[in-house]
């Protein structure tokens, strides 16, 4: 092969290397690891008691159940993204719509199989409910209104993946009961975003952008509630810091763009403040997370600096 032939062959295994990128949304995978990370530290009270071996690998299985969401969510828009989003990898020709068909079942069945094999039965099982929500959305809920609940859910039972791989059998019932309310929070965040971005492409609606900032109020609220179930006071230190400090940061990043959004609702601002919301979902489970391990917060929170990095290059949706 002559040095013409080897470098259009290496661009060409750049550009579908780059394209594969896209179609996973690979700014977003770094938000799935905290999830399972956050319900992990939730029903160990802090320390979670499985080897980190099985807590990376449970994470890993989480990516691979997101790479699945997001490349069937680009294989079932296909014909919208056409009208409305041109430059995605199905309507630019970059990936066939057979090709991301594949390797989103391919991705789907690979997450429950790494879920179960490094988290154990439950880990497993709560793998194949997330799935199930994955391909609810992506198909019969598809732009309906369970369709927001059914991504939302898909969150939730991401947090319940990491609480399955520490718990090994039905999570814990010596468990307090708010740590069973925040996955249903997550749940209610990322609905809530997910309602803004389905109408990202429509009119103006400021009407969204008001629900996603409730969710965001919810959020902060539900973090403040958890605090005070757990004791926390001004003599932790540490506690105050990583929490306080990283719940202050998901107040700020998300509000600034949703204020925007709500100003000028467009998709031109709009976009912005859901890929926001997505990002900042590391920062508010690792605040949740600070609450009971400062150390794991702060390790929860070092997704973000990955997931931003990305976002300069690849969109987040």
């Amino acid at each position: 092969m002559n040095r013409t032939n080897a470098t259009a062959s290496t661009g060409g295994l750049r550009r579908s290397l780059a394209s594969l990128a896209r179609l996973v949304r690979v700014p977003n995978l770094f938000t799935a690891p905290p999830d399972v990370i956050l319900g992990a530290v939730l029903v160990s009270g802090g320390r979670p008691s499985v080897p980190l071996s099985s807590l990376a690998g449970v994470a890993l299985a989480s990516v691979l159940l997101y790479a699945a969401g997001t490349t069937l969510n680009d294989y079932v828009d296909a014909d919208e993204d056409a009208q409305f989003r041109p430059e995605r990898p199905i309507p630019s020709g970059d990936v066939s719509r057979t090709r991301a068909r594949n390797l989103g079942v391919a991705l789907l069945c690979a997450g429950v199989v790494v879920a179960a094999a490094a988290g154990g039965p439950t880990a497993g099982v709560v793998a194949v409910v997330l799935g199930s929500f994955i391909a609810l959305y992506d198909g019969a809920l598809k732009g309906t209104p369970l369709g927001f609940a059914a991504m939302g859910g898909c969150r939730g039972a991401n947090v319940a993946l990491g609480m399955a791989a520490v718990a090994g059998a039905p999570p814990s019932l010596s468990a307090p009961t708010w740590v069973y309310v925040v996955p249903v929070v997550v749940a209610l965040y990322i609905a809530g975003v997910t309602y803004m971005a389905e109408r990202e492409t429509g009119p103006g609606d400021s009407g969204s952008v008001l629900v996603g900032m409730a969710g965001v109020g919810l959020a902060v609220g539900s973090v403040v509630a958890a605090g005070a179930a757990v004791g926390v006071d001004s003599t932790d230190s540490a506690t105050v810091v990583v929490a306080g400090g990283l719940l202050v940061w998901f107040a700020a990043w998300t509000g600034r763009d949703l204020l925007t959004a709500y100003a000028d609702p467009r998709p031109g601002t709009i976009g912005p403040a859901v890929g926001t919301c997505v990002l900042a979902l590391v920062v508010l489970n690792a605040a949740v997370a600070g609450l009971l391990s400062p150390a794991w917060g702060v390790v929860a929170a070092a997704f973000v600096a990955p997931a931003v990095g990305l976002s300069s290059a690849f969109d987040v949706s």
